[in-house]
């Protein structure tokens, strides 16, 4: 199971905000039925690697169909293999540490 953390950047919109480009975003996600998290400035998904990537594909498409001129989008993946990847599990073996 992989991460993968996606961040879209409409550029050409007539707004300052984008949460709604966001929305569209976690709903596309949501419809390819990945568990994902909507940060401040990215969203990760957790699933299957090729399935996470074509959700970022067609993450980036909605921000061009919701009429942004341009996109710029950045992805990041953690694929282990060694174990189990989880978004909890990577957020809990942090907070472990500090506490």
């Amino acid at each position: 199971m992989a991460l993968v953390e996606v961040s879209i950047v409409p550029v050409g919109t007539n707004e300052a905000s984008f949460s709604s480009f966001v929305t569209e975003a976690a709903r596309v996600a949501e419809q390819m039925g990945l568990k994902f998290q909507v940060t401040p400035t990215a969203t990760v998904l957790e699933g299957d690697l090729q399935k996470a990537l074509n959700c970022a594909q067609k993450m980036h498409a909605a921000a061009v169909s919701a009429g942004a001129t341009r996109v710029v989008t950045n992805v990041t993946i953690d694929d282990r293999h060694d174990k189990d990847l989880t978004m909890e599990g990577a957020v809990d073996a942090v907070t472990q540490q500090l506490h």
